[in-house]
């Protein structure tokens, strides 16, 4: 199968890339009216070249200082770089801002091609090439071939071919097991067929029909049909990572599209408006000069990540400035939401958008604000970048706090691929590292293991607290004593925790009331006597026992205290609750069972008449009765009689 590569073209305006790529293409890639005009190209264009086993796509950039922002939206996602530098101009300022900007978003290979190369002598082109050597010293294309070429007469044109067919051999094709992601670069509307946005596909597959996500840039996202696909003028039936897309939407209005929004499989992304970054300053300065300057804290910039512009605030965690040359751990703080992936370049510009500042890599795609200089929370940071899958998915977990994260998380949060999440999990929660704890029957949490520890400790705090504020009552409301903590975690969560306590068998009870286990209700003599009394009453009084009220002038001053009485009686398996004011035996209860199971297993469905008779009762107890049956599984009701369940 070929292979699919995108090399995108750098270098200052007027050097000649728009020329060189349709020597080498055929394809012009100046469409718009006013780029024919005025004869520079304004913003990106689109060829493709065929190398033996390797279909290029090439993403033609503007070379104007005014237009760097389209050159970086244009840059995104590219595998090779082929910088153009022209024979009878040298080195300039896009010349270098350009390779800075390749540098910063992780370029690895590409060549140089050195343009109009005919206008000038031999002489010259070895100064120009030796300038060149001096310019990407250090860089990834310290190494590359300087090919002279010219558009004009054909010259190195084939030589170009040549190598950059040599280029792509020695490229791997990027991996594509990550879920499918698409910049948005540009979008129109095809007459018959409504609204289309074309873009680099920078990982994952998408195929016709399928649903993907369409991230609008302000925080809200809308499931959207892919209704047509194709790929450098040709239907396709799928694109993925490393080809040009045109992707036509169903239902999405044209006036809604924008560069810098995003496609995506649902639920990859999520928007942020904070990202944790490394950062690197490039040292060039404020006013454009190539002095010392580095990046300060709190400094306005312009972030350029995928197809996207945004204002931006610096935030330097461990220094209060970045200085040229060097790295730093820092937070940005977008005025807009932006989606982004664990590693993914981004670069910063200053504010007036006329020098680039720096750049990096993300570290946290979805950051909460972290304090400066908090030693914890920068070693976890450093933990993000490490080349260990688990480290990275252990320091996801401490920065969840007790909120968690969801495996499918670890893909975009730490860069695990997605056959890997799996196995990865059962890793760090066979060896105590992380808990899972399910949710809903459709969703798992992935907590750390101390973050669990902590919650299960509030929550059996919290109910030795109650306890102690009652300390006649055995059991208290689920609901009410886990809202108590509703500040450190959403009610699912708190739900499985204690559940997690009752499979540890260091909570009793179920899904309405808890306790602790090694929690034992404390009764006063008097209260212990009275207690005794009546579980006496209620033995003797088989299915027509007294009313809780009936003991009020026994209770005396503990009258205020019967309830919980009662309770206590339950619990130390005395009692059966049936209602508020109705309790039985535990033997009644049992025979009653007992009684009713055996009349309907060989007979047909009972009334509360015949219920009343088979127990020897009234009505007042039958109903009850029935009631609590019903409510505990054994029977059901069916018109005016219960049969068994």
């Amino acid at each position: 199968m070929p292979r699919d590569l995108l090399l995108g073209t750098a270098g200052h305006i007027d050097h000649g890339k728009t020329s060189l790529v349709k020597a080498l293409t055929g394809i012009d890639c100046d469409r718009l009216p006013e780029e024919k005009a005025r004869g520079i190209t304004i913003d990106i264009g689109f060829a493709n070249l065929d190398l033996d086993d390797v279909r290029l796509g090439i993403v033609d950039v503007p070379g104007h200082e005014r237009f760097v922002k389209n050159m970086l939206a244009g840059a995104t996602g590219i595998d090779l770089a082929l910088l153009v530098v022209a024979a009878d101009d040298s080195v300039m300022p896009q010349t270098r801002e350009h390779l800075e900007i390749l540098k910063l978003l992780g370029v690895r290979s590409g060549l140089i091609a050195l343009t109009k190369a005919d206008l000038v002598d031999e002489t010259t082109r070895e100064v120009v090439s030796l300038e060149l050597r001096e310019l990407v010293r250090g860089s990834f294309l310290e190494d590359a071939p300087i090919i002279p070429t010219s558009a004009h007469t054909g010259m190195g044109i084939e030589e170009l071919k040549r190598e950059l067919a040599k280029l792509c051999d020695a490229t791997p094709q990027a991996a594509s097991s990550l879920p499918f992601r698409l910049p948005i670069d540009r979008a129109f509307v095809v007459q018959g067929h409504g609204t289309v946005v074309t873009g680099s596909a920078v990982s994952g597959s998408i195929a016709v029909g399928e649903e993907v996500e369409w991230h609008k840039g302000d925080g809200t996202s809308e499931l959207v049909r892919v209704r047509a696909l194709n790929n450098h003028g040709q239907p396709a039936n799928e694109i993925h990572r490393g080809q040009r897309a045109a992707v036509n939407l169903a239902g999405v209005p044209h006036d809604q599209v924008r560069r810098g929004q995003e496609l995506a499989r649902p639920g990859y992304l999520a928007p942020t408006k904070v990202l944790t970054v490394r950062l690197f300053a490039t040292g060039r300065g404020l006013q454009g000069t190539e002095g010392k300057h580095g990046i300060k804290h709190r400094l306005p910039v312009r972030l350029h990540i995928g197809t996207a512009e945004i204002m931006t605030t610096v935030s330097l965690l461990d220094c209060d400035t970045v200085e040229a040359g060097q790295w730093g751990l820092a937070q940005l703080f977008l005025v807009e939401p932006v989606t982004a992936v664990w590693g993914q370049p981004f670069v910063l510009r200053d504010s007036s958008a006329e020098h680039t500042l720096g750049g990096g890599q993300v570290v946290q795609p979805n950051a909460t604000k972290v304090r400066r200089r908090h030693i914890e929370a920068i070693e976890n940071i450093e933990k993000l970048w490490s080349d260990s899958a688990e480290e990275r998915a252990r320091a996801v977990a401490w920065f969840a706090s007790s909120h968690g994260f969801s495996p499918a998380d670890l893909v975009r949060n730490a860069g695990v691929p997605p056959e890997s999440v799996e196995v990865l999990v059962a890793q760090l929660t066979a060896s105590g590292q992380l808990a899972e704890l399910s949710l809903t029957s459709n969703r798992r949490l992935l907590v750390h293991a101390d973050r669990v520890a902590e919650l299960e400790s509030r929550v059996l705090d919290t109910l030795g607290a109650m306890h102690a504020e009652n300390p006649l009552m055995t059991t208290h409301d689920r609901q009410k004593a886990l809202a108590r903590l509703d500040y450190v975690g959403d009610e699912q969560l708190l739900q499985a925790v204690a559940d997690r306590l009752l499979r540890a068998r260091k909570l009793v009870g179920d899904a309405r009331r808890i306790a602790r286990a090694d929690f034992k209700p404390k009764l006063s003599a008097n209260q212990r006597k009275l207690k005794d009394k009546i579980v006496e009453a209620h033995a003797a009084a088989g299915f027509a026992p007294p009313e809780p009220k009936e003991f009020v002038n026994q209770a005396g001053g503990n009258a205020s205290a019967l309830k919980d009485i009662f309770e206590v009686a339950c619990a130390e398996g005395f009692l059966v609750k049936i209602t508020d004011e109705f309790y039985l035996s535990t033997e009644a209860e049992a025979e009653m069972r007992h009684r009713v199971t055996q009349r309907l297993s060989t007979g047909p469905g009972v009334t509360v008449a015949e219920l009343r008779d088979l127990l020897g009762t009234t009505r007042k107890y039958a109903v009850p009765v029935c009631e609590y049956l019903d409510r505990i599984g054994l029977t059901k009701r069916d018109g005016d009689t219960r049969v068994l369940v």
